[in-house]
């Protein structure tokens, strides 16, 4: 890749596929955000045609943006290709004003639109207005508060003080 630095990338939503003979290579293109130029990230090298679902490479010949994100998304193609992405503003926690006037202890469902790692705790923290020792006291919650979430989960935020 000729981004070196561990800089956030973004995905073009295009493959680049290309066969030699009965194997195949894949490099998905994207943009580095830091260098602000094109690069290649290797999602497959050499592997038998016959080794891939039918679909898989029909995907990526049209250049399917759902596996496009697929790809962005696998933790083994960003450590093997050395990169990572800029989650910077790409989610928040919608809640409505009025719900500290509500009765306690108060329950609230967080739904995610695109699986965007986060850590509930600071999620939480911006969006209900709380410092994140506050979450700490105040949330309960079904899953670790301090490792990254890319599902949906529920929390009770309990009185405060």
């Amino acid at each position: 890749m000729d981004c070196r630095s561990e800089s956030a990338t973004t995905g073009e939503g295009r493959f680049r596929v290309n066969a030699n003979g009965k194997l195949l290579d894949v490099w998905l293109l994207v943009r580095c955000v830091s260098y602000d130029r094109t690069s290649k990230l290797t999602v497959h090298e050499r592997v038998p045609v016959r080794s891939f679902d039918p679909a898989e490479p029909h995907g990526y010949r049209v250049n399917d943006p759902e596996l496009v994100a697929s790809r962005l998304m696998d933790p083994l193609l960003a450590r093997r290709n050395r990169f990572t992405l800029d989650w910077e503003g790409a989610w928040r926690l919608d809640a409505p004003s009025a719900w500290l006037d509500e009765a306690w202890p108060v329950q609230v469902e967080v739904v995610f639109e695109d699986p965007v790692p986060v850590r509930p705790e600071r999620l939480i923290a911006q969006g209900l207005g709380l410092s994140r020792n506050e979450v700490l006291r105040r949330i309960k919650c079904g899953i670790p508060l301090r490792r990254p979430a890319s599902a949906g989960f529920t929390f009770t935020v309990m009185a405060g003080d």
